[in-house]
């Protein structure tokens, strides 16, 4: 059912119109004209509406007909049925169209033929489509913003290199507002829905030479044409680390994804071939998920899968080190030379091997130096702390310290601090400084994973 070809526009928009745009609070038309206004789009912004002169002070256009020049978003927010007379008014004036609406393709047969209909009046109109039944864009470069969840509801995070696809609209905005809790910038955040026209291959082919996107992570249900998605995928993952998540694998889950947005899931086998034909990692679910958006969100791709281990608890580096071999990671021993450069600066009590345990006599200066003497060689490819907060010489320093890396700062860290209240209470002066935290030693080590390029199960 889709379409192909250029959708550059969606992410780097002269104008956005608003379909059905209400002066009303709650309703879901306010809130994504107040959304996109709040997030400071700086470009022609534009609420249509033939009931209303204007909406938040903007001037409104009674159709899409009306306006004097082609627009390149128009976001409707009006009943389903109305959607695809509105979309045949459009044809000459609008580039792209974002329907948030429901009732389509997940409602039932009826929905799939109104479904349909959207699909052919938009080809004749010459429209590209995101959507039905989707949140459509949140983007931090052009700063265009049609989710309908207000602000105080769902965080928006800042800018950075990540981009996220989905066909979730509630994964999309969940995923959004804990980026935005964790400090985590992201480039594209595309919610696409039932997927009538733009789906996650043309999504790919965008992001493939996008400057602004470093790594892609897709949240999936189903893919239409898997020939082309595989065709995408691998173009895009010669450029930049993409990550997938399937969901609808098995039984009640694909029927969950049927009605949820129309998908048929297909055969998991299938999807899991297709990832590693186009050198897609597959991510195991949430957490993963959450680990890979950390861990890309701030650090670089990994030059392998040799883990360095170091912690001031004995027992949790072991555990570590277990996990790194579960998901095919190599805390491999330590060099000779290297372990005699280390005996030679640490006193005999700390353990001297992978995992380095500094003991309860730990401070920021043995973190720190640890990291810097193990990391600077070729010797280690990611660097896993485990900082337990409980010797007293650790201070709020730490995070700062192990952040400055010179001379191996294409090396990711990524931190695991578990604990309670205190330990907690620190997990924000790792995220200024840069650094992925984790407060169980499974999410770091799955985040260590992803940045390794892949992972096996146990």
């Amino acid at each position: 059912m889709t379409g192909g070809g250029d959708i550059s526009f969606f992410f780097k928009p002269e104008s956005v119109a608003v379909v059905g745009a209400s002066p009303e609070p709650g309703k879901i038309s306010n809130i994504i004209l107040g959304n996109l206004a709040g997030a400071g789009f700086g470009k022609r912004l534009v609420p249509v509406n033939p009931g209303q002169a204007s909406v938040m002070g903007l001037e409104c256009l009674p159709s899409l007909e009306e306006s004097p020049e082609v627009i390149d978003i128009a976001v409707f927010a009006i009943p389903a049925g109305l959607v695809p007379g509105a979309l045949k008014r459009a044809e000459g004036k609008v580039r792209g169209a974002v329907i948030v609406s429901g009732g389509f393709g997940e409602a039932g047969e009826r929905g799939k033929l109104l479904e349909k209909e959207v699909l052919d009046t938009a080809r004749k109109a010459g429209v590209r489509v995101i959507g039905p039944n989707c949140l459509g864009i949140y983007d931090a470069v052009s700063k265009v913003d049609t989710f309908f969840i207000p602000v105080d509801r769902a965080g928006r995070p800042g800018r950075g290199g990540l981009s996220i696809l989905s066909q979730s609209g509630s994964f999309a905005a969940v995923a959004m507002d804990e980026l935005a809790a964790e400090g985590i910038g992201v480039a594209r955040i595309v919610s696409y829905g039932n997927a009538v026209d733009v789906n996650e291959s043309d999504c790919l082919e965008f992001l493939a030479s996008d400057p602004e996107t470093s790594a892609v992570v897709i949240y999936m249900e189903s893919v239409a044409d898997g020939r082309r998605f595989v065709e995408a995928a691998s173009r895009c993952s010669s450029e930049k680390p993409v990550m997938a998540v399937k969901v609808g694998k098995f039984g009640a889950g694909a029927a969950a994804a049927r009605s949820h947005t129309g998908a048929i899931a297909g055969r998991y086998e299938i999807y899991r071939a297709a990832f590693r034909k186009a050198g897609v990692t597959e991510l195991d679910g949430y957490e993963e998920f959450q680990a890979a958006c950390k861990a890309f969100g701030l650090q670089g791709r990994a030059g392998g899968k040799r883990v360095m281990i170091i912690t001031d608890g004995g027992g949790m580096g072991v555990g570590i080190a277990d996990a790194c071999h579960a998901l095919g990671l190599e805390a491999a021993p330590l060099p000779d030379e290297l372990e005699k450069e280390l005996r030679a600066v640490f006193p005999p009590y700390f353990s001297i091997s992978n995992p380095l345990d500094l003991t309860g006599s730990a401070t920021d200066e043995s973190f720190a130096m640890s990291v810097q003497k193990t990391m600077s060689g070729g010797h280690y490819d990611i660097a896993i702390v485990a900082a337990l907060w409980g010797p007293p010489a650790l201070t709020d320093s730490l995070p700062g310290m192990l952040a400055q890396k010179p001379g191996f700062s294409e090396k990711p860290i990524i931190v695991c601090t578990p604990g309670g209240e205190y330990s907690r209470s620190r997990l924000r002066l790792f995220r200024e400084a840069g650094l992925p935290v984790f407060t169980t030693p499974e999410g770091a080590v799955r985040a260590a994973a992803v940045l390794a390029g892949g992972r096996r199960r146990r």
